[in-house]
């Protein structure tokens, strides 16, 4: 019997192709994404992050053991650690400052969703939220590596999420979404999906609205 994480993974087919053959992702594989739209991106990832991190602390905190306040310590927060060493390597090289950066209406939406998720719904719920983030991630990693070459100038963004390191941290999160679902009612399970299929959208549009520089609209 499949767990809750392997319904989603298949609920979501069709939007995570659609998230594997975005402009973006498809250009950072062949190494010809053009620059601008990438610090656009890593910009707005490091804003983003920053507001995941205090999510995750929220998620261990809220959990019902030791050992799930241990996971997002040890395992999420490390795998975070990692992506804000790889921010700061192309904040540094693009000479780009987030603090003085808008936040774009995609990240703002998507970190508002979470947040009013960690405040608003069960801590099963928040789970579910939370995982895309680390699986797609996972996932978009390791199908780019296979076939990017050697010399892409993005490699150390391929490199961090096609890591086994951070495939472990991924792990640990399935696998406690997936005890979380099986002591959670069926309504909560039910909005479990829901929360999952959102982000994963929300993943979508991340990447989306960095290819088209997508920002708050303004008068003339």
């Amino acid at each position: 019997m499949t767990g809750f994480c392997d319904h989603a993974w298949q609920h979501t087919t069709g939007l995570r192709a659609a998230i594997h053959g975005l402009k973006f992702n498809r250009e950072l594989a062949a190494g010809t994404l053009d620059q601008a739209r990438f610090q656009f991106y890593i910009t707005q990832d490091a804003l983003y992050l920053d507001q995941y991190a205090r999510i995750l602390v929220m998620a261990g905190a809220r959990g019902p053991d030791g050992a799930t306040l241990r996971l997002f310590a040890e395992a999420a927060l490390e795998a975070v650690a990692v992506e804000q060493a790889l921010h700061g390597q192309y904040l540094s090289q693009f000479g780009a400052d987030p603090s003085q950066v808008e936040t774009s209406p995609d990240c703002l939406s998507y970190t508002s969703f979470l947040l009013a998720t960690a405040y608003h719904e069960p801590w099963e719920v928040l789970m579910a939220a939370l995982l895309p983030c680390f699986w797609i991630y996972w996932d978009v990693g390791n199908a780019i590596a296979r076939e990017a070459a050697a010399g892409n100038k993005y490699r150390a963004w391929i490199d961090t999420y096609a890591d086994e390191g951070f495939g472990n941290a991924v792990r640990a999160v399935i696998a406690a979404t997936d005890k979380a679902a099986v002591d959670a009612t069926d309504a909560v399970r039910a909005r479990m999906m829901i929360a999952f299929i959102r982000s994963t959208q929300y993943e979508f549009l991340f990447w989306d609205g960095a290819y088209q520089l997508r920002r708050w609209p303004v008068d003339g």
